[in-house]
């Protein structure tokens, strides 16, 4: 079998690259390659919504409805770039014309834990599924991790009637991003709600004890779980890229196009985007994974286009920005996603990057409760946290794009704080 394009992943990314490609060439066969066995569906909801209520019905993308061929539950195993096909772990052969990589990343795991069961490294449908059968009223769960799924699993675990303790090395939740202001107030939060707090604190070892598991930290305490999740960040995909011959650096290099490369340039038929993708964001100053939801179906929208753009101009990628018409591109990939998360009754939108080792300007309409949070380097506004703060996303990310250098002066009152 072959296909004119050939999406590896089946995450937000690759559903939101099967659409553009459709609606650019509603011809063109369009395959998708996925490792887990159901069709493409939204992960926040995994953390936030199917928590709070939210129908798990109301999770799938719908792929299926553009026509494109689901291949569900098979791994890819290898890429063959000069004969250009992909082997999957079934022994059959793909080969494309055009493919992009959209293969994601997987929950990094902690040694201590690896193989004792009730531990889950917490990213995937099959995880939601096994984590809300465990987790029932009066549970005891060990949240390992205070970043986002750390701090959502656990405000969304007790919320439902888990006992919840909290362990992870930094000083608090969101440490890794919040000011000490707003981190001060998460914790106290946290702690008003039932959740016990071992911030500053490690896993040296762990036993299995039952169906459950037994933890020891870095000062001797023993902390008792009926289950444990880890949320310590996630590992890209990159293995089937590297072994191809593909660039990587902590995920896979792309260009302003998105086009992956080897050791001779960017490639024309080759694209990576999403959780997977290394990209240069010129408004940030740096290379970076983003690995949040508007980045998948923002970059994965993009790199449909530019495939379907690059198939209209006769195989070019590099000129698909200048092809006209329906398939065309809009020039370099420029968008700066957004992210959100809810803590408890807190919630807040935020662009960029948060990263207290930045200047910090805090910008407060009610102390600790409602503001906005700048992050600069060298006078340019890298970040934007907009803490119980709603409508001012585009506003945040007008301000980082402008490049502009401004001292704290010029930042207040400047983004309103009610919509």
């Amino acid at each position: 079998m072959s296909t004119r394009y050939l999406v590896v992943g089946g995450g937000m990314t690759g559903d939101a690259a099967v659409k553009a490609i459709r609606r650019a060439d509603p011809e063109g066969q369009v395959t998708l390659v996925s490792q887990e066995p159901q069709a493409p569906y939204k992960r926040p909801p995994l953390s936030k919504g199917l928590w709070k209520g939210e129908s798990a019905d109301r999770v799938g993308l719908g792929t299926d409805a553009t026509g494109a061929k689901l291949i569900l539950g098979r791994r890819a195993v290898s890429l063959g770039l000069e004969g250009a096909s992909v082997r999957l772990d079934d022994d059959s052969v793909v080969p494309y014309d055009y493919l992009l990589l959209a293969t994601g990343a997987r929950a990094r795991t902690l040694p201590p834990l690896v193989g004792l069961a009730g531990v889950v490294p917490y990213r995937t449908w099959e995880d939601y599924e096994h984590v809300r059968e465990r987790a029932r009223e009066g549970a005891h769960v060990a949240v390992i991790g205070g970043g986002f799924i750390g701090s959502e699993m656990a405000a969304a675990l007790r919320s439902n009637g888990a006992e919840v303790t909290m362990i992870f090395p930094e000083p608090s939740i969101g440490g890794g991003r919040f000011p000490v202001s707003i981190a001060t107030l998460v914790d106290a939060d946290y702690a008003a709600r039932g959740v016990t707090v071992r911030a500053g604190r490690t896993v040296q070892s762990a036993r299995q004890d039952g169906s459950g598991v037994v933890l020891e930290l870095d000062d001797g305490a023993e902390v008792a779980a009926d289950l444990v999740i880890v949320g310590v960040g996630a590992v890209p995909n990159q293995e089937l890229a590297q072994e191809a011959g593909l660039r990587t650096d902590n995920g896979i290099l792309v260009d302003a196009s998105l086009r992956a490369a080897n050791g001779e340039g960017s490639l024309d038929n080759v694209f990576a985007a999403g959780d997977v993708a290394s990209f240069e964001w010129p408004a940030l100053g740096r290379r970076l994974r983003i690995e949040h939801e508007d980045n998948a179906y923002g970059m994965g929208a993009a790199a449909g286009r530019y495939m379907a753009a690059a198939a209209s101009a006769g195989g070019t990628a590099s000129t698909a920005g200048q092809t006209q018409g329906g398939a065309a591109s809009s020039g370099p990939y420029a968008h700066l996603p957004f992210f959100y998360s809810d803590l408890f009754d807190n919630g807040y939108e935020a662009v960029g990057l948060l990263d207290p080792r930045l200047e910090v300007v805090e910008d407060w309409r009610v102390p600790g409760k409602e503001g906005v949070v700048y992050y600069l380097e060298d006078g340019l506004v890298r970040g934007v946290l907009l803490w119980n703060t709603w409508g001012q996303v585009d506003a945040a990310r007008d301000l980082i794009e402008a490049q502009q250098r401004l001292s704290q002066a010029d930042l207040m009152g400047r983004l309103p704080t009610d919509d």
